[in-house]
């Protein structure tokens, strides 16, 4: 569960720093509603830029911003991408909403925010003293530093060193500190015995994305209702949520489809994972190239017990693609051979590799499955190519300059050609068998106990069921901090 116990001296600290700076934190319900915002914030906000390090910018996080780089809004719904048939080679439909518009192009801006929020406001982190440590395989660190540097905090962000040359020349711009650790994705474990190293200095906070609540219920609160309102306005009469898909990272995202189970009884939850490091699938391991996932272990805070299935994708798949989506020849393959639209051939740049890896997830689901035309299947695009255009270069360096003729092997063999193999329908002992897996990262290493792990599988209602709910309490917390600050009063 949120630790909410309020440590009076580093809250008192943190209402000053607040106000110096002229910060005013936004709700989950803000988040959730961004017609709830005070019109006077908004109005600041048609004069800012996407990524400016503005505090107003927290009332960015949001899947429903205007797709804009500047001065942009709110939409009554969240960004959406329907993908066609024609594209994924199967009746469902396919649709995933965007992360390309949040601050610093990625939604987790509003995971780190999370995992942050309770903390500030309560005091327990002091942001006149704290260090704000945030381990990551890529995108997580970006928008804990990115936060930080909102709320005036010192950061320090934790990556592996093979991620992508743009994630480290932008958080040497905005983060106070940043340390690349060995390996690529895939190695957490060495991410996290850095973080142990950190916890020796009584100035330093770990916010760890794979074991904090805090994600998961930002998640359940914020991407599940944003996926639930998607699916409502696209939905035809006669159509179901059927299912659902999310690599799995940090699995923090896999919390939005808890809520969408509640909502949507019958539907399917899917985690993703890399083949090259079939971790949740067979114990596996190994490097992989899905930027932004990370393996070799279950998350502390994945709820196993609500996952329907787990499919691996082969990482060759998604780089491919990648390439089809963001090049001249590629381009010219999706318009000319399957007739898609120029606003939909602009809208495949918004795909990242996760993003990627998600729609193949979602493709396979849908195979397996026998999903018709009236079956609707929902994911998220964490990021965009923006953080990718290096791996594009590596690419055209590996096998040569990009041709219409690969676009189309690319397409058929990487998309349409997806089978069902590599993936497994969890009956209760699998799942089961996957959570025990925790064991060996979280007690063996990590200082966690066996009652914790059990009670995360036996008592889901103190558990995964308390963590949701107590969003409500914390925005008690950011209501009682800003009007501590006084800032809201002098808009």
């Amino acid at each position: 569960m949120i630790d909410f116990t309020v440590n009076k001296e580093g809250l008192q600290h943190n209402i000053e720093k607040a106000r110096e700076n002229n910060i005013i934190i936004p709700t989950i319900k803000q988040m959730q509603h961004p017609e709830l915002i005070p019109e006077q914030i908004k109005e600041k906000l048609k004069t800012t830029g996407l990524w400016d390090v503005d505090p107003v910018n927290l009332f960015r996080i949001t899947w429903k911003n205007e797709p804009k780089e500047s001065g942009g809004l709110f939409r009554e719904i969240p960004n959406i991408i329907e993908l066609p048939s024609a594209l994924t080679g199967v009746k469902a439909r396919i649709f995933a909403i965007v992360g390309k518009w949040y601050p610093t192009g990625c939604h987790k801006v509003g995971a780190s925010f999370g995992c942050l929020a309770p903390r500030l406001v309560t005091g327990q982190f002091d942001a006149t003293r704290h260090k704000a440590v945030w381990p990551s395989t890529g995108n997580y660190c970006r928008g804990g530093a990115f936060n930080s540097k909102l709320l005036s905090c010192d950061s320090i962000a934790i990556l592996p060193a093979e991620m992508s040359r743009e994630r480290f020349e932008w958080l040497s711009k905005i983060a106070g500190e940043v340390i690349a650790t060995p390996g690529c994705e895939s190695n957490v474990k060495e991410i996290f015995d850095k973080t142990w190293e950190l916890r020796q200095r009584d100035d330093v906070m770990i916010f760890n994305q794979f074991e904090e609540m805090g994600n998961p219920l930002w998640h359940y609160n914020v991407t599940g209702h944003a996926l639930s309102d998607a699916f409502e306005a696209i939905k035809s009469d006669g159509d179901r949520f059927a299912g659902a898909c999310f690599t799995s990272g940090s699995a923090g995202t896999m919390s939005a489809g808890d809520y969408l189970k509640e909502q949507y009884p019958t539907l399917k939850l899917g985690v993703g994972e890399a083949l090259q490091c079939p971790t949740i699938l067979n114990n596996g391991f190994g490097g992989h190239r899905i930027e932004g996932i990370g393996d070799k272990h279950i998350p502390w805070i994945h709820n196993v017990k609500n996952t329907d299935m787990v499919i691996d994708i082969d990482d060759e798949d998604s780089q491919r693609l990648l390439r089809l989506f963001n090049t001249a020849e590629g381009q010219k393959y999706l318009r000319e051979e399957l007739k898609l639209s120029e606003e939909l051939i602009e809208k495949l740049t918004w795909f990242g590799i996760s993003g990627i890896a998600n729609v193949l997830c979602c493709i396979k689901m849908a195979k397996y499955y026998e999903f018709t035309a009236d079956d609707v299947v929902g994911t998220v695009l964490t990021d965009s190519a923006v953080m990718y255009g290096s791996r594009i270069e590596e690419l055209n360096g590996m096998y040569g300059a990009y041709t219409e003729n690969e676009a189309l092997l690319d397409h058929n063999l990487h998309m349409l050609n997806l089978k069902t193999d590599n993936m497994q329908e969890l009956t209760y002992q699998d799942r089961k068998r996957i959570h025990n897996l925790k064991y060996y990262t979280w007690v063996e290493q990590q200082g966690r106990t066996a009652e914790e792990l059990n009670a995360l599988w036996y008592d889901t209602k103190g558990t995964w069921d308390t963590v949701h709910a107590q969003a409500k309490e914390l925005d008690e917390l950011i209501c009682e901090f800003n009007e501590a600050t006084g800032l809201l009063k002098n808009l």
